[in-house]
């Protein structure tokens, strides 16, 4: 079945089709569930027939629609950015949550909600931006250190290490300034508070981050055959890495930036998809933006009801999944290539 799903763009085409009218799905359950369930009628006519003088409508429209697809948008790019890292680095433990890059952009949020807070939106993005990069240095360095170089599982626990150090570093500074409350259901995962807002800026740097990373997909499915074969093919590996960081920086920085610290999205998803798509990624980026904004939106249904009235951190959610796919990922990569 994998070959002929691997060889048929028609079967491929067809999946991603299947997923995208479960995305809209799990959408309009987003939009329907939560402290008060609301009748996929109202919500359509709600869309349709906006009324502001309903607090129903009132509801849909400036809490509950910005939430459900800020978490497509969020579950997307995250996705997009994990098979991007592993495509670029050939590790299958890579993704922004093992790699210490959403740790770090989550580290930059905690300094500047500290101690810029008057820093607008757009800032604090920047911020996160900038904050990923650094936890990506720092995590390349820290890998670089150890004997016979780089492997899969020495760079996931560089990630891992430096992650934990800038996620303990937030956590002081939150309680130093206590403000632990305020920044500990963010630093876990959340997207309670969405606005319309938050969605336009993951718009925007969506289509920088997407449009590059489909831009270079024929060049990360060469990479991750080998640099040395990419080479031998004339391809520029340095300036494909390049804009592959990138965009993946610019995904999960904006990421991390409206929805915290959310985990193993980017790690989960792509194996998944390849192992529905093959190892073509003009194939696996765009059906693993649209199956990560799937499950992260079930996700997030699943997170406002488990507890209810209560909400879950989303980041919970995702963990439960995706610290036994991690163990049995690092179980199986050894300490090989």
């Amino acid at each position: 079945m994998l070959s002929v799903i691997n060889h048929s763009p028609i079967l491929k085409s067809l999946i991603n089709l299947v997923a995208i009218a479960a995305l809209g799905l799990a959408i309009a359950l987003s939009v329907s569930f939560g402290a008060t369930d609301i009748s996929f009628a109202t919500v359509w006519q709600a869309v349709t027939q906006f009324n502001p003088e309903l607090t129903t409508h009132q509801i849909i429209q400036e809490l509950r629609l910005p939430r459900a697809f800020a978490a497509a948008l969020v579950g997307a790019f995250l996705a997009v950015a994990g098979a991007l890292m592993q495509g670029m680095t050939r590790n299958p433990l890579a993704s922004p949550s093992i790699m210490g890059v959403t740790d770090g952009a989550a580290f930059a949020m905690v300094v500047t909600l500290v101690f810029f807070p008057a820093l607008s939106n757009t800032g604090m993005t920047f911020a996160s931006l900038a904050g990923a990069g650094v936890a990506v240095v720092l995590v390349f360095m820290v890998g670089s250190f150890s004997t016979g170089g780089l492997t899969p599982v020495k760079l996931a626990l560089a990630g891992v290490a430096i992650g934990t150090l800038l996620r303990s570093v937030s956590s002081t500074i939150s309680l130093h300034f206590q403000v632990e409350k305020e920044m500990g259901f963010w630093l876990a995962g959340s997207l309670s508070g969405v606005t319309w807002a938050n969605v336009q800026m993951l718009t925007f740097a969506g289509v920088v981050g997407l449009l590059i990373a489909l831009a270079i997909s024929k060049s990360v499915t060469i990479l991750s055959l080998g640099e040395d074969i990419a080479t031998g093919l004339g391809q520029n590996n340095l300036a494909i890495k390049i804009l592959g960081i990138i965009a993946a920086l610019v995904l999960t920085g904006t990421a991390v930036s409206i929805a915290g610290t959310v985990g193993f999205v980017g790690l989960i998803v792509p194996h998944i998809t390849r192992f529905i798509m093959g190892t073509d990624y003009r194939w696996i980026i765009p059906s693993s933006a649209i199956f990560g904004a799937l499950l992260l939106v079930l996700a997030d249904v699943t997170a406002r009801l488990v507890n209810a009235p209560f909400e879950t951190p989303v980041g919970a959610i995702t963990s439960l999944i995706g610290v036994p796919f991690f163990l049995y990922l690092a179980r199986g990569s050894g300490g090989g290539k």
